[in-house]
């Protein structure tokens, strides 16, 4: 690990959650001021994605076809946008070859659904699209295995980083 990212993650895992807490409003993914898992998982988000967890609004929403993942800044940030949007456009090449190398490195684990999604990469499309203060990536498939893992790998993100955000019916 580089040493300005061993700084960023021992800073931004000193922080006290009750600090943290204020400094991000009414979020959704708000951690309980004892939840240490969930800021190291903060933590490591921002060192992958490139933007702070707790001053972005990140949507993991299930859709017929697959789904959609969101991630728009809080406020006007354009450097921070134009980050989110360069993420979100490596995360579909990525996921494309079968690279899911980026929320393992989140989660500290392998993301249920990632197998398949790997094994049926061929049969899954990923499409980014720009949003007013970032993007979404939607997943899209035919095939009914590669959709159920699509689902799996949503819903895990969505327990995980504590979003509002909910499967929708077709």
């Amino acid at each position: 690990m580089r040493l300005p990212a061993i700084v960023v993650l021992s800073t931004l895992l000193t922080v006290p959650a009750p600090l943290a807490a204020q400094q991000h409003g009414d979020h959704p993914h708000r951690a309980a001021p004892d939840d240490s898992a969930f800021r190291a998982l903060q933590a490591r988000g921002f060192l992958v994605m490139g933007v702070n967890q707790y001053t972005s609004v990140h949507r993991f929403d299930a859709l017929p076809e697959g789904g959609r993942i969101e991630l728009q800044r809080d406020r006007d940030d354009s450097a921070g946008t134009a980050t989110i949007r360069a993420h979100l456009r490596a995360i579909a090449r990525a996921f494309a070859a079968g690279d899911f190398a980026a929320p393992a490195s989140v989660h500290a684990e392998t993301v249920p659904g990632v197998i398949v999604m790997r094994a049926r990469r061929a049969a899954i499309r990923y499409e980014v699209a720009d949003l007013a203060r970032g993007a979404e990536l939607r997943i899209r498939s035919a095939d009914p295995m590669a959709v159920e893992a699509i689902h799996r790998f949503l819903a895990y993100q969505r327990t995980e980083h504590h979003t509002g955000s909910t499967a929708h019916a077709p």
